[in-house]
């Protein structure tokens, strides 16, 4: 019997925190016969743990190697990533990649240039860190009909919200620790706006329930105007805030997308999922509920998930986007009410209920806290204004009682947070 030989060569492009993560695990399964054959970077006065003479400066001497059998993109410029994962494609190769802007803004032509050229594209590590989501929906959920995708998609928003619940400090101290520790970058606005959590939420729709959506058409709203009334409030209540994103299955062959901070009551299973940890919650029509939990940032967790997308690879793996073949479903915001909260200056929020004319059910006597009644496309429709007015926007689920909101509003004390 003739033994495969595996592939063991790989390609490194980029050696930032995932980078130098996906370099250390390598190094430590050495014994397995893998090693990093190439590591380009952009910046040569950058200091980084191994000498210069370990590194190149030109992509194509990575892209052009025929010696090495994997690709792995790990940079951050988004443009400059496409570029290479296109290339990389087009000549048929094996790319693993971490970058979600790429992957949820581009895939359906990433999709065609597999198809086209044959290569294969693994991005497990652009969600979740390390929790195996990608490969549970498409393995296990790949022919059940899903209920419900939902959960907490970013660790750094996560952490930060850790801190205001456990700490009740400011908003800036626990972007810094987060920052600190690797879990938030230096320009963390994709994080605490919601973006990258929005990128994760779009890559999951195609695996989940077929869908190819892009980022723009999603209702989503980040954490950056997060004020210390919203955290009071939520305590009062018995909650916690995390910024959920979800997929429902809805009516007519559609798929409901949000993201949004939501009030999570204790019980539920998103309430206990902590600081830099993610969590998800899929519900198959079949299978019922099935809970995943893990590290979602951090260099060595996401270098991890990249290490287990190179060993798949070269045992054969690729996604087949079973649901993507065989669904017709369309994206939509929603159509059930949403009970929620609008946090701002007295005089914004004011300006806010006149154009939105909802039905309002508690609010502070000066007015900055209103928790009302809107519909999904109302919010969508004015998500750009409520940012713009620095608007706090958060989702209060139905199974939080809200007969005791006015008691819980008026323990609540008007001390701004702050934001980005």
């Amino acid at each position: 019997m003739k033994i495969q030989k595996f592939k063991k060569r790989i390609g490194l492009i980029g050696f930032g925190c995932v980078g130098q993560g996906l370099y250390d695990v390598v190094e430590a399964n050495r014994h397995l016969g893998w090693e990093i054959g190439s590591i380009c970077v952009k910046d040569k006065e950058k200091p980084r743990s191994l000498p210069a003479s370990a590194f190149t400066y030109d992509v194509q001497e990575v892209l052009q190697d025929p010696s090495l059998d994997i690709i792995a993109e790990l940079i951050s410029d988004p443009k400059e990533a496409l570029v290479i994962i296109r290339q990389a494609l087009q000549q048929g190769k094996t790319v693993v990649s971490a970058n979600k802007k790429v992957v949820a803004e581009n895939l359906p032509e990433l999709i065609q240039l597999q198809q086209r050229h044959g290569g294969v594209l693994l991005y497990e590590a652009s969600v979740c860190g390390s929790i195996p989501v990608l490969r549970t929906l498409e393995a296990y959920y790949g022919s059940e009909p899903l209920v419900e995708v939902r959960g907490i998609l970013n660790g750094s928003s996560n952490y930060i919200l850790s801190k205001l619940h456990a700490e009740h400090g400011n908003f800036q101290s626990a972007l810094a620790q987060a920052q600190e520790l690797g879990f938030a970058e230096a320009d963390p606005s994709l994080d605490v706006e919601g973006t990258d959590a929005l990128h994760k939420l779009c890559i999951m729709a195609a695996h989940a329930y077929g869908l190819l959506v892009h980022p723009d058409e999603v209702l989503h709203f980040g954490i950056q105007h997060i004020t210390s009334e919203a955290v009071e409030l939520a305590d009062a209540l018995g909650c916690r805030i995390k910024l959920v994103g979800s997929l429902k299955a809805a009516a007519d062959g559609e798929v409901a997308l949000q993201l949004l901070p939501t009030f999570i009551p204790e019980g539920d299973a998103l309430y206990e999922v902590e600081a830099e940890f993610n969590g998800l919650e899929i519900e198959g029509r079949f299978a019922g509920k099935q809970f995943l939990k893990g590290r979602g940032a951090g260099s060595h967790p996401t270098g991890s998930a990249v290490w287990a997308d190179v060993a798949a690879a070269v045992r054969g793996y690729r996604y087949t986007y079973p649901k993507l073949c065989t669904s017709q479903v369309s994206a939509t915001s929603g159509d059930e009410q949403l009970t929620v909260l609008l946090q701002g200056t007295e005089e914004r929020v004011a300006e806010l209920l006149e154009l939105l004319k909802p039905a309002i059910q508690h609010q502070t006597p000066d007015q900055s806290q209103v928790i009302l009644s809107l519909t999904p496309q109302q919010l969508r429709q004015h998500q750009d204004l409520l940012n713009q007015r620095g608007i706090f926007v958060a989702a209060i689920p139905a199974s939080v009682p809200l007969d005791i909101i006015p008691e819980a509003f008026s323990q609540t004390e008007a001390i701004p947070i702050g934001s980005l």
